[in-house]
């Protein structure tokens, strides 16, 4: 199976949301975000597209939904409606480019714990500090054994917030495979 990347942004309890939004946006994060999933495939749950700026897919990738919802339709969007077709559709994607299309799985929270197997990198955006109000979590890879952080950028500000870019691998992966998705990634996020 083709490796996935999960890229979320996270407080300092792995919280990426509340009420259908993130919990913070960090300029330069967005940045980044757009810089490593443009002509890729991202992949996200309904809550999370409905989140997007006016609820239009992000341009320059191919956006895939899932959800359970099937009258749910959007223009410039694929939906699934199950987990294996997801997994059918990326796998086919990647095949006809010739595996120049990486998979991002960008949230939300249920979805990153579902296809959290199938993902073997993931770009996290660490935010030091504690939001009381969120109610939108994914999994604590520094909690889980079956993950290592390969690379830590330095720490940077906005505003209030302290932050880092932690870039981790499935451990098996790491003796297989170099990452991708981490090739050229060792920078600041200031491009």
């Amino acid at each position: 199976m083709t490796p996935w990347t999960m890229i979320f942004a996270v407080d300092s309890n792995w919280n990426i949301g509340y009420d259908g939004d993130m919990l913070f946006k960090i300029h330069a994060d967005l940045r980044r975000f757009r810089r490593m999933t443009k002509s890729n495939i991202i992949i996200m749950g309904r809550k999370t597209f409905e989140s997007l700026p006016d609820q239009k897919p992000l341009p320059n990738r191919i956006n895939i939904v899932v959800t359970r919802d099937r009258d749910f339709l959007r223009q410039g969007v694929t939906v699934v409606h199950g987990l294996e077709a997801l997994k059918t559709l990326v796998e086919g994607l990647v095949m006809e480019s010739g595996g120049a299309l990486r998979p991002f799985l960008i949230g939300g929270g249920q979805l990153a714990r579902q296809c959290l197997s199938w993902c073997d990198h993931a770009l996290i955006t660490k935010v030091f500090r504690s939001f009381d109000q969120s109610d939108t979590l994914i999994p604590n890879l520094d909690e889980d054994p079956d993950w290592v952080p390969v690379w830590n950028s330095r720490r940077y500000s906005q505003d209030d917030l302290i932050y880092q870019y932690v870039n981790y691998e499935r451990a098996q992966s790491r003796v297989v495979r170099p990452s991708p998705a981490l090739k050229g990634e060792l920078d600041d996020g200031k491009r």
